[in-house]
Parts: C-alpha cells; structure tokens; sequence
C-alpha cells in the first residue's frame, strides 16, 4: 500500500515553508518553497556562477547555504567571484565544499543542524545518473537543491540535465548576463545579473 490518499481539506491545510522573496527576487523567482529543486543553465561566461552566488547570498537571510565548487574547487577565479559578489556579508551562513563528492555532501546535509540549502556547481561534474539525482532528491526531501549545469545552445547539456529540468520547480537559463525563469512558485520576470555586461552582450535589444 502507497501513501494514504489526501481529501481535499487535508491538502487545502497543509502548511508549506516557502520563502517570502521580496522586489526583483519575487519578480523572477516568486515564492519557492524549501524541499524544491532548480536547475541553472548557460554556456561558457555567461554568467550562471555569478547568479549561482548572488543567489546564496540573497538565501542566506532564510537559512544557511553549502556552495559545492566541483568544477572550479577553490580556485582564484572562485575566490574573485566570492570577493566581487560581496559573501563577506553573509560568511556565517555561507560555506563552500570544495570538490566534495556528493555522496560526502548528501551526507553532510542530513546531519544535524546542517545548511538547508545546497548549490553543486556543476551537474556535468558530479558524474550523477538521473536515477542518483531522484535517490538524492528521497534522502534530502526537506532540502533546497540548485543545480548549475552546462548549456548546449539554449538547452541543458546531457540527458540528465534535461531529465532534471523537467523535474525542477524553478527552471533558469542565462545568457549574456539575464536570467529568464519558469517557475512554479509564480514570478517569471527577467532578471538582470549585471547592467553593464548585459548591455555589453544584448546592446541595443537590453
């Protein structure tokens, strides 16, 4: 026997953790829920690592964040990134894992009083089947999984990927430093990482 069945009441009273994004953060993310999944993707320099990181630092006013490195560990280009998005503000609810392995993690996260929100940058670099990301997905339901992935044109690169973007609730491509959104939790607005490369990609269209 399955789980039991639900009435409409008993899903009409269920109380959800959602976080109360606010301004352009709920303009293009709206409300999300903590236990989602979101997948990030965009080519070489377009700016994906840098919402990845403004992203953690706006989720650190609701709970603490763990920044999985694997493709870049921690690297200079990493430690510049950090400095430039200012996590200096945010150091006592930010860490960051440098290469762990995702069985480390997924271990790291379900100990007590662990971060309940996870950014691993980059799925290409976990070496995940699908059938590990639904497994990883069972044993952190009440955790917040971001994953940034590759880009192949305007698509996830890999059959995983793609899996994945069809499973998440928030879904984000970037390109030329602008994140467009489908999401699940409302918002859907474009959301600028910075004004100045962006209008040194999208010129007169930005």
């Amino acid at each position: 026997m399955g789980k039991r069945a639900l009435s409409v009441d008993n899903v009409l009273n269920q109380k959800h953790h959602v976080l109360e994004f606010e301004n352009e953060w709920r303009s293009a993310f709206g409300t999300p829920e903590v236990g989602s999944r979101w997948l990030i993707w965009g080519g070489s320099g377009s700016g994906k690592t840098r919402l990845a990181l403004m992203l953690a630092k706006y989720l650190c006013r609701f709970h603490r964040v763990a920044y999985n490195s694997l493709e870049e560990g921690n690297s200079f280009s990493m430690q510049r990134a950090i400095r430039e998005v200012g996590m200096q503000d945010v150091r006592r609810k930010f860490i960051m894992l440098d290469r762990e392995p995702i069985e480390d993690m997924t271990k790291r996260l379900k100990a007590h009083k662990a971060p309940r929100i996870a950014i691993i940058d980059s799925l290409q670099y976990t070496g995940m089947t699908y059938r590990d990301y639904i497994m990883m997905c069972e044993e952190l339901p009440g955790s917040m999984l971001i994953f940034v992935s590759h880009a192949d044109g305007k698509e996830p690169e890999g059959r995983v990927a793609k899996r994945v973007r069809f499973d998440a609730g928030q879904k984000i491509r970037v390109e030329g430093f602008r994140a467009f959104t489908l999401s699940r939790y409302g918002g859907g607005e474009l959301f600028t990482i910075s004004d100045e490369r962006a209008q040194e990609y999208w010129g007169l269209e930005y």
